[in-house]
């Protein structure tokens, strides 16, 4: 019995030994956080690995505060307007109640104020545009450049808002912004929009996607029991 009991004690030993190698290799990165590592570096406009200890210690200290964390928007402003299809549809046909969404999303007011504005000015400036048309009078056509400045502007200064309150990293000029939602309103909706939703905002709270991404790396200091199982399939395979 001693020695069966000596046998087991040793396989047991064995294999926690064998555990804790392997999750000494592996690493669990919270995806926001790998975001903002992305962000940072291709905004020093350069890429690189994190290899200095104390810059990353300093990373996952900030990340863990709450504060210096940069983030980038859901695709890009133009080629992935048409990812997520139910957003496309209702930036395009109906841009009033989208942009009421993301501004109750991110915190800006209720879905029905600002959505009430953005019909006023849109409705204003079409209308001032059909009256130029059939009468040719150029006041009306001043009227509609002047609501239609006033649309991009008012949209486009929310969009700066929304950057730099979630610190998204990009363009940092609130005149890029506003010219954004003059050329192309629609396609920039539908990237403020899949960021928001994608990222579970909450009444201007950034709850994040969530997810986790296992990494090897020589000391992990966040351990993950699904990463080690990851680890053995691997190594069985």
């Amino acid at each position: 019995m001693t020695t069966e009991m000596e046998v087991k004690g040793g396989a047991s030993a064995e294999g926690v030994e064998e555990e804790s190698l392997l999750m000494e290799g592996v690493a669990v990165l919270d995806f926001d956080m790998l975001c903002s590592t992305v962000a940072m570096q291709a905004h020093k406009g350069k890429w690189g690995k994190v290899s200095d200890d104390n810059e990353e210690e300093n990373l996952v200290s900030q990340y863990q505060n709450g504060g210096g964390v940069f983030r980038l928007w859901e695709g890009e402003i133009i080629y992935d307007c048409f990812d997520d299809q139910r957003v496309a549809l209702q930036s395009t046909c109906c841009p009033c109640y989208r942009f009421g969404k993301n501004m109750k999303r991110a915190g800006f007011g209720s879905c029905f104020l600002q959505g009430s504005i953005h019909f006023i000015l849109a409705v204003a400036a079409l209308c001032n545009m059909l009256a130029f048309i059939f009468t040719r009078r150029r006041c009306f056509l001043y009227l509609a450049i002047v609501f239609t400045v006033s649309v991009g502007t008012y949209i486009g200064f929310y969009r700066t808002l929304i950057r730099k309150r979630f610190n998204i990293k990009g363009s940092d000029s609130s005149f890029d912004d506003c010219v954004y939602h003059l050329i192309c309103p629609c396609c920039a909706l539908c990237q403020e929009s899949r960021t928001l939703e994608m990222n579970n905002v909450q009444d201007g709270i950034w709850n994040g996607r969530g997810d986790t991404i296992c990494i090897g790396i020589g000391t992990a200091s966040t351990k993950s029991p699904e990463c080690l199982g990851m680890q053995k399939d691997t190594n069985d395979s």
